[in-house]
């Protein structure tokens, strides 16, 4: 029985994988998975049931529990709009922290793959290629220097009106990139196969005509 395609893309914090990925699927008129936001929703539903970040095994079972819609570019953790607080950067640093435990990933193994329907799936995240959709038709590592990273999110920041300093951004960034590549569970890192793509100097619709052609080729195999 053939599975509705997916594109697995992978990547740093900041790296731009997200906004390629949402791109790339309204583009082909898939369905979108950001995986980082279900890291997210954890953190955040663990502070509103004062879940220590160290309790691995709690956080395991909040990740089994957890009622999660996406609908209309809206994310939902019961019934609640939780789309803007999970994107606060304390919660990034909270789910950056959490995603290191295997029960944590085990947990939400199972609801990242059922999002794999027709006509197809664009994943992004840290482990979509290597780990969650290993048979993915087509695998990215997209990637950019630490300092273009910081930037983008410096000036995400502050277009919100929220102050940034690019010193606490750039060590946070190098923080978490250390975090994610040495843990034990499923480590960033470029997936057998995966074509390899740094947006550092690319623009957003530049990064998302190499996918989609990239898509091209391995659609046609």
């Amino acid at each position: 029985m053939n599975q509705p395609p997916v594109i697995a893309i992978d990547g740093p914090t900041a790296s731009g994988k997200g906004t390629v990925a949402m791109h790339v699927a309204n583009h082909l008129g898939f369905h979108y998975l950001d995986s980082g936001a279900l890291y997210r929703l954890v953190a955040l539903a663990s502070q509103q049931n004062g879940i220590s970040p160290s309790d691995y095994g709690a956080l395991g079972e909040l990740a089994l529990t957890m009622q999660i819609e996406f609908k209309n570019g809206l994310v939902f953790l019961g019934n609640l709009d939780v789309t803007e607080a999970i994107r606060d950067e304390s919660i990034g640093v909270l789910a950056s922290q959490i995603a290191v435990y295997p029960e944590v990933r085990d947990a939400l193994l199972a609801l990242q793959r059922g999002f794999r329907r027709s006509p197809g799936l664009v994943a992004d995240g840290r482990d979509m290629a290597s780990r969650i959709f290993t048979n993915a038709l087509l695998k990215v590592f997209l990637t950019a220097s630490v300092e273009a990273r910081a930037e983008r999110r410096y000036k995400q920041l502050i277009a919100k009106g929220i102050s940034a300093r690019m010193n606490v951004l750039l060590q946070d960034l190098q923080e978490r990139d250390a975090r994610d590549i040495q843990r034990a569970t499923a480590p960033l890192k470029q997936a057998e196969g995966a074509y390899l793509l740094d947006t550092s100097k690319l623009s957003v619709d530049q990064a998302v005509e190499q996918v989609l052609s990239w898509y091209q080729v391995a659609s046609r195999k």
